[in-house]
């Protein structure tokens, strides 16, 4: 009933607008892999090799965004759709300011990654899986957390008792246990750059 009562309103400024400003396209990169598999260290990375290019780029950071705008969510099945819902939303938003906004998320299921692509025009949208073993991310567990879901501490973590469902056609794929992180930047920057994104 909310709905019907909404009416879109137009911006004054467009997303062609402020991409022509910032001289670059806009984009979501959407990082998805096991906890571990190096999303986060890859994403921030990513972003400081385009702010010095002069790339205007946001990453949105799985616990971050749940320490503020997802703060209310937990991590059952119904739960983690309505977090990457929210995110693709948000994802969205920084897309049509015309920036390149790198999320790094588990986004267990392909469904949700796919409803999400489903916003975004064609070119607008890449799912890169960082592909990485789950015994490989188990072992480097980074924050303690496969340790304290096998002692019953944290329940429905993906890859103990939650499953995770990797990309059938991902855009990109980096294999975080070939590549160094600066290889894989490179790769990422070079697949911007041969999909017209950036030209810098």
């Amino acid at each position: 009933m909310i709905q019907q009562n909404l009416v879109w309103h137009p911006p004054a400024i467009t997303k062609v607008d402020r991409q022509k400003l910032n001289k670059h396209k806009s984009c979501a990169l959407w990082f998805t892999g096991f906890s571990g598999s190096g999303k986060s260290t890859l994403a921030n990375q990513l972003d400081c090799e385009l702010y010095s290019l002069g790339v205007k780029s946001y990453v949105l950071d799985g616990d971050n965004v749940r320490k503020g705008l997802n703060n209310d969510l937990g991590f059952s099945p119904e739960d983690r759709v309505e977090n990457i819902r929210r995110v693709g939303e948000l994802a969205k938003l920084f897309v049509d300011s015309g920036q390149i906004v790198i999320t790094a998320f588990i986004s267990p299921y392909r469904k949700d990654r796919n409803q999400v692509r489903s916003n975004f025009e064609q070119e607008e949208f890449m799912e890169i899986f960082i592909e990485c073993p789950l015994d490989v991310c188990v072992s480097r567990d980074p924050k303690g957390l496969y340790q304290k879901a096998r002692n019953n501490e944290i329940r429905d973590f993906t890859g103990i008792d939650s499953p995770y469902e990797p990309p059938v056609n991902p855009d990109l794929t980096i294999n975080t246990e070939e590549y160094t992180v600066k290889d894989a930047v490179q790769t990422i920057v070079t697949h911007l750059r041969n999909k017209g994104i950036i030209d810098i």
